[in-house]
Order: C-alpha cells, then structure tokens, then sequence
C-alpha cells in the first residue's frame, strides 16, 4: 500500500512539475512583454509631455505676439512721429575773399507727440546738427493740459521756444529776425485760441540776469496773433513782446550773464498767402538801449533790430510742387553780433518724391561800412541741400 501512495505522491510531484514549468516560461514571457509595454507608455508620457510643453510654449508665443500686435495698435493711435533729414552742399566766399565749401549732415530731427488723454499730450523733440549739437541735443520736451479743440484754455510747461517772433521763410537758411530774437527755455504758458484769435502768457527763469538780482523766475512775455484760412487764401499777423531780450539764443552768447538792466523787445509779423503766392514781413528789435560794456555799436550801448521781408511762389511741375522765393533781410546795430546788415536772396527749389526735396539757395550779404565799425565788404553763399521729412 505504502508503493501505491509513493507512486500517486511522484505522478503528483511529475504532474505538478511539467505544469508548472511552462506556467514559469508563459510568466516570464509575459513579464518581457509587460516590461516592453511599461517602456513603451513611458516613451508615450514623455512624447506626450514634450508635446504639452510646445503647446504651452506656442500659446505663449501667441499671447506675446497678441500682447505686441495689441501695443503697437495701442502705440499707434496715442504715439506720432516725425522728423526730418537735411544734407546741403556749401559754396561760400568771405568778406575777405576767401573761398569755403562743405558737404554736412546739416539737419537730423526725431519727434515724438503723445496723446495720453483727450487734454493731455506730450512732445519730444531731439535735434543733431553737425558741428553744433553734438551729441543729440534734447530740442524741446514740454506736456501740454488742454485741448482747443474742445476747450480754448490751455496750459504748456517744459522746454520749449517761446512765442516770440514768427520767423516763416521759404529759404534754407534761417532768417535774421530768427537770428537776433529766438529764444528757447525751460518755461511754463498760459494759452487761449478760440475763432482763430491766439493769446499767450508766458514766465521762465533766464540764464542772464540783472546785476545784483537773485537767480528766480523774472523773464516773461505776451504774444498775441490772429489767422484765418480758406481754400483760396490765409492770412497769419501777429504781435509779440519779452521783458528780457538778452536770453534770446544769439544775444545769450554774446551778452555777459549779468546785465545792468533788462532790455525788453517786440516783434510783430503778416503772412498772407493767395493762390500760391506768398507775402511775408517780420520785424524784430530791443525796445532799449543795452549798456555800451556789454552790446556796442560805434561807441554807444548797441538797439540791435531785424527784419525780413519775402515773396514766395508755389506751383506744379509735372505733377509735382515746386516754388521759387525772394527776400531782403536786414539788421540795425547788430555789429557785435557778426549779422550782416544786409541780406539778400533767392531760392528755388522741387518735391521730387513724397516727402524729399531738392533746394537751392543764393544768399548775398553786406557787411556793415567801416564807418560803423564793419569791414563794408560783401560775402556770397550758395547752398544746395537734399531733405527728407516724414
């Protein structure tokens, strides 16, 4: 019986060994392939990740570009600019016969006006002119509170050219009445336009003072104006007046920086144009005399004036604006002040694109006669210049 129980407990034992040992084989065959199917999704996941990631980065990217596109749409309908790039050509003999000529960069201007609410704006101005402002020269910089288009009163503070002279012309060069009374400062204006009628306050503190006065706000100054325009004809008068003169550009570099006492100044202008043919006439002078030690003419304190008076013609060639102007400039006891006493020239000049112009100017000066301390000399200048604005 025992043999009988041995042979039942080995056919088990035999049994259970060649079902168990394929069993082994299938497990670990399943095993692999379950390895293989773990490596596989895991490839899948991290696929799957790197995917996510580029569409999260892409997303991203559309909402940086869509945040871009949205502020160069925002900065377009609040931010303008403009500007101007002037190369001119020189040809120039002295009053002592000498010969000169000269290519420059003469001009670069970059302007910025922002509108930051319907009554508040601001305005940039940078200037390179070559062997003058360099470096880049911070022109104007002035906020403005007001808008005359809805409201007549307005405010203006920061750097900017007061209003004192006009100073239109259709020439290259700069008029003399711009010479003798140009005057930028760091002030602050009180503004009225209402029915083309202008009136202007303005107070600053200047850089040349009265002897003994303390350093504090004194310089102000009125100008007053009226213009008028239709499709045929514009009209543009005015009349303007400064307390102090002497802190006009040119008058600034001459004048020590006290003076015995302020000498004030007026000017006044008309600028009527009809059917392209334009009148200018501009006058400009101290109101005073200034003391013989700081502005001399011929022995005595020195009343400087200006003046221009111009015709100007604008009209079509070929589809294209062109025009041609002439002017008599002249000044009074400007000596000191190396302007000439008189100035006269002609100028013609061509749009020939969209934007850039091609001009050229012949200016004819006169120096003062020995009798007044000049040389009574004559000088010429012809001035080719190239100019972009945009």
């Amino acid at each position: 019986m025992k043999i009988y129980r041995y042979l039942i407990l080995a056919a088990i034992v035999l049994l259970l060994f060649v079902g168990v040992a394929p069993l082994a084989a299938e497990t670990q065959e399943l095993k692999q392939k379950m390895e293989v199917l773990e490596q596989q999704l895991n490839d899948l996941q991290k696929q799957l990740s790197g995917q996510r990631q580029d569409l999260d980065e892409n997303r991203q990217e559309q909402v940086k570009l869509s945040s871009l596109a949205g502020g160069l749409k925002l900065l377009g309908e609040h931010v303008t600019i403009s500007g101007c790039v002037e190369v001119e050509v020189g040809f120039t003999e002295d009053y002592d016969g000498n010969d000169e000529s000269d290519i420059t960069l003469a001009t670069v201007e970059l302007g910025i006006d922002i509108d930051l609410h319907k009554y508040v704006s601001a305005h940039i101005l940078l200037l390179w002119e070559e062997d003058d402002t360099e470096p880049v020269d911070l022109d104007e910089a002035y906020l403005t509170l007001g808008n005359t288009e809805h409201f007549p009163v307005f405010l203006q503070a920061g750097k900017f050219y007061v209003p004192f002279g006009n100073f239109e012309s259709h020439m290259i060069s700069d008029p003399l009445t711009l010479e003798l009374g140009e005057t930028r400062e760091s002030a602050v204006l009180l503004g009225f336009e209402q029915a083309g009628f202008r009136v202007g306050v303005y107070a600053f503190n200047g850089d040349i003072d009265e002897a003994e006065d303390d350093n504090e706000i004194k310089c102000f100054g009125l100008s007053t104006g009226y213009a008028f325009e239709n499709d045929n004809f514009s009209l543009d008068v005015g009349a303007d007046w400064i307390n102090n003169l002497a802190d006009s550009d040119t008058l600034g570099d001459a004048l020590p920086e006290s003076i015995r006492d302020y000498v004030d100044g007026f000017t006044a202008h008309a600028v009527f144009s009809w059917q392209g043919l334009t009148l200018i006439g501009e006058y400009l002078a101290a109101n005073d005399d200034f003391a013989v030690d700081e502005l001399e003419f011929k022995g005595k304190g020195a009343k400087p004036e200006a003046w221009n008076v111009e015709l100007g013609y604008t009209f079509a060639v070929a589809g294209r604006e062109a025009f041609v102007a002439v002017a008599w400039q002249g000044t009074d006891e400007a000596l000191a002040l190396e302007l000439p006493e008189d100035r006269y020239l002609g100028s013609v000049g061509v749009e020939l694109f969209p934007g850039i112009g091609l001009a050229l100017e012949y200016a004819h000066d006169e120096d003062y006669g020995v009798g007044d301390g000049g040389s009574g000399k004559t000088a010429d200048t012809v001035t080719l210049q190239l100019a972009l604005e945009f």
